[in-house]
């Protein structure tokens, strides 16, 4: 009845729910993209000159579509294609892949494992054992199968995932034995090979938190998505941050847009994921002015 009473509230999030339901009957993407953009931003999507950050994802959306892009995004493929790049040693182990849930082999998994689906967005089709003898499986199998319905491609327009190839990966469990209760995200938003940002994610699952620093790791003023708030500890930088500006900047080079991910376990560096476009350029900033700011790092017009 809650979360009714919040979408009865917000007749916007009521339309953009239905626009994403019948978003498989509209083929016109520039179409479905600048009436999508209206319901989350409230505001017209200038792609003839766009200005933000947001609108200059949508052009890119549009525009900017290598075929690389698709293993990029996958979360199987691209291990082979950042291994070629910048070394094996920052990839996750596979433990398996599959088609679908049904062919999982749960025997083959160990006590502790994580199940992703290939094409799934942020932390959607991502199941974690920490025990397998009190593992859900049936719930899993639920979970997974949903995110396998999933088209990022038709309901978003991102195009790296529309002709991507839906698995399920296994892979090892990465804890950290400096921080075992939290796993945070460093997520580097790169320009062109220039790592400006991190962003921090920490507490994911409970109490989400969400924090931007700069190079020299200075704590910076907004919030990206907008809903989020400040960690209230204080986050140190990771033991091997300038590495990871290293890594980034290569992983980005040649890329309008490119953000790059990373985990630190046990003071090693491993790759999380790649992403194009972040909360798919609907998060919003928080003072708005910085998704003017962030607008100004990408040189759209410099595509190939």
């Amino acid at each position: 009845m809650e979360k009714l009473s919040q979408y009865l509230k917000d007749p916007f999030r009521i339309l953009s729910g239905v626009l994403r339901r019948i978003a498989p009957w509209i083929s016109n993407d520039e179409l479905y993209l600048r009436i999508l953009f209206f319901l989350k931003q409230r505001k017209v999507l200038h792609l003839k000159n766009p200005q933000t950050f947001s609108e200059k994802l949508q052009w890119l959306k549009l525009h900017d579509r290598k075929p690389e892009y698709t293993t990029m995004v996958d979360k199987y493929a691209v291990k082979e294609y950042v291994a070629n790049i910048i070394g094996e040693e920052y990839i996750i182990p596979t433990i398996g892949v599959w088609d679908k849930p049904e062919d999982i082999d749960w025997n083959s998994l160990p006590d502790k494992f994580v199940l992703k689906t290939t094409h799934g967005g942020g932390s959607v089709g991502v199941v974690i054992c920490k025990d397998k003898n009190s593992f859900n499986k049936e719930k899993a199998i639920r979970n997974l199968s949903q995110s396998l319905k999933q088209n990022i491609y038709t309901e978003l327009r991102e195009w790296p995932y529309k002709n991507i190839k839906k698995r399920i990966i296994a892979e090892e469990l990465l804890e950290d034995i400096n921080n075992p209760s939290d796993l945070p995200d460093y997520k580097f938003f790169c320009f062109n090979g220039d790592p400006k940002y991190c962003q921090v994610i920490s507490n994911r699952g409970t109490s989400m938190t969400v924090d931007f620093f700069d190079k020299e790791w200075k704590h910076q003023p907004f919030h990206e998505p907008k809903n989020y708030p400040f960690s209230s500890k204080t986050i140190s930088a990771p033991s091997q941050h300038s590495k990871m500006l290293e890594l980034a900047s290569k992983l980005s080079k040649g890329h309008p847009f490119l953000r790059v991910d990373f985990y630190e376990v046990n003071n090693c560096i491993f790759i999380g994921e790649l992403t194009f476009f972040p909360t798919s350029g609907f998060g919003g900033f928080n003072p708005k002015e910085w998704d003017q700011k962030f607008g100004q790092f990408i040189n759209h017009n410099h595509t190939t």
